[in-house]
Parts: C-alpha cells; structure tokens; sequence
C-alpha cells in the first residue's frame, strides 16, 4: 500500500519508465526492421531490374513479371507480419503491466475503504453496503471492459490472419510458416 508521497511519486516515475522503455524497444524494433526492408526492396529492384532488360519479348517480360511478384507479396506479408508482432508483443506488455497497477490500486483503495468502513459511526450500515456495493460495479464493469478488449483483439487478429490468406491465395502464393510465437 502506498503510505507516503514519495512512494506514490516512485511508482509513478516506475510505471512511466516503463511505458518509456518499452515504446523506445518497439520503435527500435521497427527502425531495424524497416532498414532491413528498404535495403532487401533496394537490392530486390535492381536486381528485378537487371532481370526484366534481360526479356527477349513481351510473353518473356510478362512471364518474368509474375515470376517476380510472388517472392515481392511474401516479403511484403512477412513485413506485415513482423510489424504486427512486434506492436502486439508491445501492446500485451504494457496490457500486462497496466492490468498488474489496476489491481494494485483497486487492493490498496479496498483496504482504504474497509479501514474507513470499519470505523464508520453505528448506524451507517446502508452507506457502508452503498459503498462496498459501488466498488464491487466498479471491479465488475472494468473486468468487462477487459474481456470486451480481449475478444476485439482477438477478432482484430482473426482478421488479419484470415485477409492474409486471402492475399496469399488471390495471388497464388504458398503461405509461408507463420513464426513461433514466444511464450510469456
């Protein structure tokens, strides 16, 4: 329980190192990750480049098109895929820690409360359920909320899983393995 000012003061200072730290990881992340993708297309075009002057004729030039479009689609998937990862991985990170704060706080006003409750003058039996009856909504309606962002995350990643196979298939691409996803 937070006693004292400084301690409220060190949590906060905590809690904003934290977010800190794990933005400037993910957009650290991404910066490697773009790099990487402008220097793979840089190198891919020239080459892609080089190979379409080579053509002898147009059905040799258009056949050489579509030969080079599908390893383009999967790089552009797997980048997709990659930035998805890492903005989720961020995302469950910061979800964790600010579930993990949420229930610090609602433990320590709890405690508050039942000490302030514990002393209430004889007679204040219905303010006293009043109260603990409005912090049980409050937990309830935030455990709601909780499992509504859940399912829309999931929903969301449904989504995208199922758009990529659409691509995949509309542009006859074999799905490559989708990556291992680390365990918490």
């Amino acid at each position: 329980m937070i006693a004292k000012p400084q301690d409220f003061a060190k949590a906060g200072i905590d809690s904003v190192a934290f977010f800190a730290n794990t933005a400037f990881d993910s957009i650290e992340r991404l910066a490697a990750l773009n790099l990487s993708a402008g220097r793979s297309l840089f190198e891919a075009s020239f080459a892609n480049y080089s190979a379409l002057l080579g053509a002898k004729d147009v059905q040799a030039f258009v056949q050489l098109q579509q030969e080079l479009a599908a390893p383009a689609i999967e790089k552009g998937l797997d980048y997709s895929r990659n930035v998805y990862a890492i903005t989720t991985e961020a995302k469950d990170k910061i979800a964790k820690e600010v579930e993990a704060k949420v229930a610090e706080t609602n433990a320590n006003v709890s405690g508050l409360v039942e000490k302030a409750l514990a002393s209430a003058p004889a007679g204040s039996e219905v303010a006293v359920a009043a109260v603990k009856s409005a912090i049980k909504t409050a937990n309830e309606a935030l455990d709601g909320l909780n499992k509504a962002a859940k399912q829309a995350a999931e929903v969301a990643e449904a989504s995208v899983t199922a758009a990529t196979q659409a691509t995949l298939k509309a542009a006859n691409v074999t799905a490559p393995k989708a990556p291992a996803k680390k365990s918490a």
